[in-house]
């Protein structure tokens, strides 16, 4: 089953951007690695490994959605 996600923008009154799509993506990208690194450290041993792993995987699917229709938009593509 696919699902599509949306992600508003967060903009102020004056339609100024507030969070870049780059910061949102790196955000994603280090949310799965720090996950990562907690399973493989054993810090938290209530984390499920292969749970970590796929949710890490789909963190970095978003992440990379993210940054192809960042990279079409700003050629004056649409995705």
């Amino acid at each position: 089953m696919t699902r599509e996600v949306t992600l508003p923008l967060i903009v102020d009154d004056r339609g100024t951007l507030q969070v870049a799509a780059a910061d949102v993506s790196k955000l994603l990208r280090t949310m799965g690695g720090r996950w990562l690194r907690l399973v493989e450290t054993g810090e938290n041993g209530r984390l499920d490994e292969d749970t970590v792993a796929a949710l890490t995987i789909e963190l970095a699917k978003l992440a990379d959605r993210i940054d192809v229709a960042c990279i079409a938009h700003s050629s004056g593509q649409s995705s």
